[in-house]
């Protein structure tokens, strides 16, 4: 490796920094990140609260633990795209933690994520509790994975579509 490379590698992870993803729920809400360099997603905790203001609190306390530089919360919309009937309660909590935490939050669509988190919960051969904590944070993966390959995608799509001289 050449000299400087590793402190330059080191200096962009540090730059970049995390992202956190979440699948939030009434009683249970799935915590993923990323890697420090935004291009994977991995489980990472639960928050469990009985109110919307303990879910709240639970989970500006992961943010702050976590330092993340965004926050991609999923939001439950219909097949067609329209917002489903908890939509309403998930963007009330993401206005409240909008208030609780100086980190951006943008939304991405979680359509089809619990589905695969189940599936992916079922092939791990969890059973109870531990598959439903499982699929919470399989779940926030997979919404925080959807967004870095969109982000990913429409990066290198930029890329490529600037015009050569």
């Amino acid at each position: 490796m050449p000299p400087g490379t590793f402190r330059q590698w080191v200096g962009l992870m540090d730059a970049l920094g995390i992202i956190v993803g979440l699948d939030i729920g009434e009683a249970r809400t799935g915590i993923a990140r990323s890697d420090a360099l935004q291009m994977l997603a991995f489980p990472h905790s639960v928050v469990r609260a009985g109110t919307e203001s303990e879910m709240a609190n639970g989970i500006a306390a992961a943010l702050r633990e976590l330092s993340p530089v965004l926050v991609v919360a999923g939001m439950p919309l219909n097949q067609n795209g329209e917002p489903g009937p908890q939509a309403a309660r998930v963007a009330s909590l993401i206005d409240q933690l909008r208030t609780m935490t100086p980190v951006e939050i943008v939304v991405q669509d979680e359509r089809y994520t619990t589905a695969e988190a189940l599936r992916v919960a079922r092939d791990m051969n969890t059973r109870g509790k531990t598959r439903k904590n499982k699929v919470d944070q399989v779940a926030a993966a997979l919404i925080l994975q959807t967004y870095l390959d969109r982000r990913g995608a429409h990066a290198a799509g930029e890329t490529h579509s600037s015009p050569q001289g």
